[in-house]
Parts: structure tokens; C-alpha cells; sequence
């Protein structure tokens, strides 16, 4: 099957986002695809905001790019797009990174009001950077998101349906992906 680079674009520790995502990680996992976790707060803030395309981490960063077939984005919302340390990584990746991939977009935040983010925000980043595909990505809402003491994450039903759908999607994409490259 193919290799996913799983990205978290949340700059918090106790990140809704990257538990969701990782929770996500393993549907692609029984599904039989190699799942690549980065959570871009790991980082060295100082090579993302001093831009600094040679340090070990954002070189990385980016081979990681190269070597997968499918990508999965997600971030919280924050003031009606994607957060900070995303763009930050986002920007110091070749100006085609995406080229040749299947991509996922998902986002979370508190409010509906930012349901469009993804379209508005991060959809046109992801296609200027030469993404193959952008599968229907998804917006959950905070409330939908419980994480209990012991670390274990409940997502609320209605969400956890569309989520399967669009991974499922997804997971699909990636599975045409080599069967279209073939054809060409």
C-alpha cells in the first residue's frame, strides 16, 4: 500500500488536533498504509522562524515530503485559517513538495464560523505547492472531541462517520494513485 506523512500543525503539546490525527493514523494503518507522523511543534522554532532551509530538522522535514505518496494535514483554526507553525513549514518546503501526492486536509476548531478554512485557507496553499489530488477534506469541532485522563480520545458519532468517510476516501485516492501514474 502506500506511505502517508501524517502532519499535526498544532504548535500545542495537549493538541484535540494531533490526538484526533493520531486517532486517524490508525484506520490508515489497518487499512495497510504506512503512516509517518510529524507534529511540526517538535521543530526547532528557531529553524522555522528564522527560515532556515539547512537545518537538520526542516531537511527532514522536507525529504520526508519527497518519499511519501499521500499526505494528511491537519490543524486547529485559528482567526479563520490554518495556524502559524504550519504556514512556517509550509513556507520553507520546495514551492512543489505536493507534486505527485493525494492529500487530506482536516481542521478543528471552536466555532462553524471557520467550517471554510479549509477551502479558503489551506485548500489553495496545498494546490499551489502541486498537490495530485485534494480529497474532500473535513472540519470538527472541538466539542467533538474528548480526551479522558488515561489519554484514550472519544469523538463524537456524527463526526466520527464523516471522519471514516473521508480517510476511507482518501485511503482509496491513494490506492488509484499508482494505477493513474502507470497509465500515463
Amino acid at each position: 500500500m502506500a506511505t502517508v506523512l501524517s502532519v499535526s500543525g498544532s504548535p500545542s503539546v495537549s493538541s484535540r488536533t494531533a490526538k484526533l490525527l493520531r486517532h486517524l493514523d490508525t484506520r490508515l494503518i489497518a487499512q495497510g498504509h504506512e503512516v509517518i507522523p510529524l507534529d511540526v511543534r517538535t521543530i526547532p522554532a528557531e529553524a522555522l522562524l528564522g527560515a532556515d532551509f539547512r537545518h537538520p530538522a526542516i531537511v527532514e522535514a522536507t525529504e520526508l515530503f519527497e518519499r511519501v505518496d499521500g499526505v494528511v494535514i491537519a490543524t486547529p483554526v485559528y482567526k479563520a485559517s490554518y495556524s502559524g507553525v504550519l504556514k512556517a513549514l509550509l513556507d520553507l518546503l520546495p514551492q512543489y513538495a505536493l507534486t505527485g501526492k493525494t492529500v487530506l486536509p482536516l481542521a478543528t476548531g471552536g466555532t462553524t464560523a471557520h467550517v471554510l478554512a479549509i477551502d479558503y485557507a489551506l485548500r489553495p496553499v496545498l494546490n499551489s505547492m502541486g498537490a495530485a489530488h485534494i480529497v474532500q477534506g473535513w472540519f470538527t469541532l472541538d466539542k467533538d472531541i474528548a480526551t479522558a485522563e488515561d489519554g484514550s480520545l472519544t469523538v463524537a458519532p456524527t463526526a466520527t462517520e464523516a471522519l471514516t468517510q473521508v480517510v476511507d476516501q482518501f485511503s482509496a485516492a491513494l490506492g488509484r494513485a499508482p494505477l493513474l501514474a502507470a497509465a500515463s
